[in-house]
């Protein structure tokens, strides 16, 4: 089996996207990230749930995507930066997990706005797990990009 999990949340498919690219060319393990209720798919009213959800704090309830994490040694997380920081799913999905001694990989998906906050938000929340440099595209990353990225920070690729 594989020891890597790439974990996301995406509401409007951006961050899928990269999560699946990503899983392509790292052979492991996709999951998504599903709360008990989602957002709504029209933009504005996406906006005021998640501002009163990070402003509060809230955590929602996850109905997929909180399994066991113990049989993965590298595990990539992917949010959308909303208002600088993680998806409330993906907040949830860390403070469920014990990350000592595993290897944690953010990237993440933002119309002009970078990383924001995310990248120091994980380190908080994993602070006993080794954070490499994360991937942040505005847009679609092009497989080559990708795979540019893993091989900066140093990631080994499997032998298929």
């Amino acid at each position: 089996m594989n020891n890597v999990l790439i974990v996301y949340y995406s509401l409007f498919k951006n961050t899928e996207n990269l999560a699946l690219e990503i899983a392509i060319q790292t052979d492991g393990t996709i999951r998504e990230l599903i709360p008990e209720s989602d957002y709504s798919f029209d933009y504005n009213t996406a906006v005021k749930e998640v501002r009163n959800q990070i402003s509060r704090g809230f955590c929602p309830k996850l109905i997929s995507g909180n399994e066991s994490i113990d049989d993965y040694q590298t595990i990539f997380i992917g949010t959308p930066n909303w208002f600088k920081t993680l998806a409330p799913p993906v907040m949830s999905f860390l403070r469920l997990h014990d990350f000592s001694d595993k290897t944690i990989i953010p990237f993440c998906t933002h119309g002009g706005g970078g990383f924001g906050k995310i990248e120091n938000d994980i380190a908080k929340e994993c602070s006993n797990a080794r954070i490499l440099p994360g991937y942040d595209v505005n847009g679609i990353a092009a497989s080559a990009e990708v795979k540019n990225w893993l091989e900066r920070i140093g990631y080994e690729f499997k032998q298929k």
